[in-house]
């Protein structure tokens, strides 16, 4: 029998007026719709800030700067029918390219799965018209950004 263990990431949120850049998912099993913000797996002797610079540059090209530590977050989930476990270390930063900021969607890569980001009002999330992910994430962005 494989052992299962908790899986390290670092998440970084980028913010626009009230809006956030979010990755879209898909769980199929679910059939649910759900955005995440961008990042990725911690690999082994990596900072998280670290995970966060690199995973950007690695899925849509872009470089990060002010990266401020804002919480930890641990997630319990099913994904597409398989249990998963999650520690989170949540950030926040700006992308040095200002024109991240005027865009409408980003295309890229996650590992080699295609992926698309947007600008997603935090209205979107509250008004629960879809999740964000993990759990817990947008009680951390509204304590930390006072809204």
């Amino acid at each position: 029998m494989k052992e299962e263990s908790a899986r390290p990431l670092a998440l970084c949120v980028f913010r626009k007026d009230r809006s956030i850049f979010v990755a879209e998912g898909f769980d199929k099993t679910k059939d649910e719709i759900f955005y995440r913000p961008l990042g990725g797996s911690i690999e082994f002797g990596e900072y998280g800030r670290e995970t966060v610079a690199r995973e950007l540059r690695e899925e849509i090209g872009a470089d990060v700067t002010n990266i401020r530590y804002l919480g930890t977050l641990e997630n319990i989930f099913v994904f597409e029918g398989r249990p998963c476990h999650e520690i989170v270390l949540v950030f926040e930063g700006k992308f040095v390219e200002k024109s991240f900021y005027k865009k409408k969607r980003v295309e890229g890569l996650e590992t080699t799965d295609r992926m698309e980001a947007f600008w997603k009002p935090l209205d979107f999330f509250l008004k629960k018209e879809a999740p964000l992910y993990p759990d817990g994430i947008l009680s951390l962005l509204i304590r930390h950004w006072n809204l």
